[in-house]
């Protein structure tokens, strides 16, 4: 499904692309899939149902960790997302053995609807269940079909070194890859699709493995917009790693198997 002679044949280009990106490193790649597989897996999409729990940083948006179970073109989709050639050309980019999760933890199709949002935030930094996984890079796969900038909902990246930004496009069939870092922010704003039409992605994550633990494990670290949210809500965006953590010490992973 994916189209890897393009990927191969350009890799060079795409390498520059991704290092020369910013506000960090990241690449968007057009025309992922040939047109007709794409169109086929964004009419059997269903409508979600199991919300996404990131609560009050998160609205109106839904999620399915399982999306393989939706068909053999979903099953296809995500055994070229982990499959030795994307392995590879993910390794080429970082100039280091990188991987794509097997079991894809914490990642799925993701639906926003009607006014849905993404708090700006930093993702969990070392793979919960094996804490040598480092997250090195965000694959975001776009199925929005007759996407419009007036629908809203654009990629937002942002430095927390610098403050830098940018917005990205969510068209049809595009892969974005984003380096993950300890200042690497993303999210996007309100949405305004029309009725019946959501912003819909498929995220995927790949990891380096760090034979000594370099860093100190951080869950998702959430920093809540200061003109759109409240007081207690980016102090609790702030420090939402810590109750997590004891959430997770007390309780275990709390991933929805969806």
């Amino acid at each position: 499904m994916i189209n890897f002679e393009y990927l191969e044949n350009n890799k060079e280009k795409l390498k520059m692309d991704y290092y020369s990106a910013t506000p960090f490193p990241h690449l968007v790649i057009e025309n992922l899939c040939p047109i007709e597989k794409a169109e086929k897996l964004y009419n059997q999409i269903p409508e979600l149902v199991n919300k996404s729990r990131d609560y009050m940083f998160a609205g109106n948006k839904f999620e399915k960790s399982n999306y393989q179970v939706l068909g053999d073109l979903f099953v296809e989709l995500q055994n070229d997302l982990r499959s030795e050639r994307m392995n590879t050309f993910l390794s080429f980019l970082t100039n280091k053995e990188t991987f794509v999760d097997p079991k894809n933890h914490g990642g799925g199709l993701h639906q926003g609807k009607g006014n849905s949002f993404l708090d700006m935030h930093l993702d969990f930094n070392y793979h919960p269940l094996n804490n040598n996984l480092w997250r090195e890079m965000n694959l975001l796969y776009y199925l929005n079909k007759d996407w419009k900038p007036e629908f809203k909902g654009q990629l937002k990246l942002q430095d927390l070194r610098t403050d830098e930004s940018c917005e990205l496009d969510i068209n049809f069939n595009t892969l974005v890859i984003q380096q993950c870092a300890d200042y690497t922010l993303h999210g996007y704003d309100y949405t305004n699709f029309p009725e019946g039409r959501y912003r819909t992605s498929i995220a995927t994550y790949a990891y380096t493995k760090h034979k000594n633990k370099l860093y100190k494990s951080r869950t998702t670290d959430w920093i809540p917009s200061k003109a759109n949210d409240g007081k207690v809500k980016r102090i609790l965006g702030r420090n939402l790693h810590k109750i997590i953590k004891l959430k997770t010490f007390l309780f275990g992973s709390g991933t929805a198997r969806n």
